[in-house]
């Protein structure tokens, strides 16, 4: 079993047993041991109704011409070659209303996305590819990558050939923008991690700066406190220093009046004695009589 004949018999059929037959052959690959085939048969998408439509155009005139045009254009465009870049601009819009008009039945929601879709083949040699090849799964736009079919990727011809040529047998595309996809996530995370560390290390130094500040301010009151109690220890100072002052002096008188009471005693003891004397003599002095 061949993906691309699977892909070319998916997107070739009646979108309506697009589940069906894919998962049947899914089911027959697995069995057959290439799970790997399997699982890429697998991931191909129901095309839509718009897709459908230019699939079952694909090969033709008018998107063979189309899918040149924008060869054409962009080189036009590199050149800027004004007058060349109408002409074909204008041969653009007949081809894509020629189509639309090919296909007059369409509701106006599908072709609004049949016309973006044909856009797109001009604009992006990848859908042109597809949409040559028959693999479109969704309508397309020159401005994103939703339309691409999972597991391809259109490879230009090598050379020309009556018959249109098959896209390569496997597509890198998918991988180019799942890698493309998984940078960005990872640029993405780290620049998660990295704002995550920043916004760690500036709560870190939020703490620190909250708890020196706390800090400081229990220094402060402890510095307040400090000069209230060595104030209140000043005045008790100041009133014990005149207290011992005033006991010095008081000390001192009492010192003096002291010494002048010794003096008095010692003066009065000896006007004691003389007078005792004396009496002694004047009892001695009676006794003779």
């Amino acid at each position: 079993m061949d993906f691309d004949e699977v892909a070319d018999e998916l997107y070739a059929g009646d979108p309506a047993e697009f589940v069906a037959v894919r998962n049947q052959r899914a089911k027959e690959a697995k069995a057959a041991g290439d799970a790997a085939l399997a699982e890429r048969i697998r991931a191909l998408r129901k095309p839509t109704l718009a897709a459908t439509i230019l699939n079952r155009r694909a090969g033709s005139p008018e998107l063979t011409e189309l899918a040149k045009l924008g060869d054409e254009l962009r080189k036009a465009h590199s050149a800027l070659a004004g007058a060349d870049l109408r002409k074909l601009a204008r041969r653009r819009q007949e081809l894509v209303n020629r189509i639309l008009r090919d296909e007059r039945s369409m509701s106006e929601s599908v072709s609004r996305e049949v016309e973006a879709t044909l856009e797109a083949v001009v604009a992006d040699p990848e859908v042109a590819a597809l949409a040559l090849a028959g693999r479109l799964s969704s309508g397309a736009d020159s401005s994103g990558d939703q339309w691409l079919t999972s597991g391809f990727i259109p490879q230009p011809k090598r050379k020309p050939a009556p018959e249109r040529e098959k896209p390569a047998t496997v597509s890198h595309l998918d991988d180019r923008r799942k890698a493309k996809r998984a940078a960005a996530e990872k640029a993405e995370q780290e620049r998660i991690d990295k704002a995550r560390e920043e916004a760690e290390r500036e709560q870190k130094r939020v703490a620190e700066f909250n708890r020196l500040r706390r800090e400081a301010a229990d220094l402060a009151k402890a510095c307040k406190q400090a000069e209230i109690d060595l104030s209140r220890a000043e005045r008790r100072a100041e009133k014990a220093t005149e207290k011992a002052n005033d006991l010095r002096r008081r000390l001192a008188d009492a010192e003096l009046e002291e010494e002048t009471a010794n003096g008095e005693t010692a003066s009065a003891q000896t006007v004691l004695d003389d007078l005792r004397a004396e009496a002694a003599r004047i009892d001695d002095a009676l006794e003779r009589f």
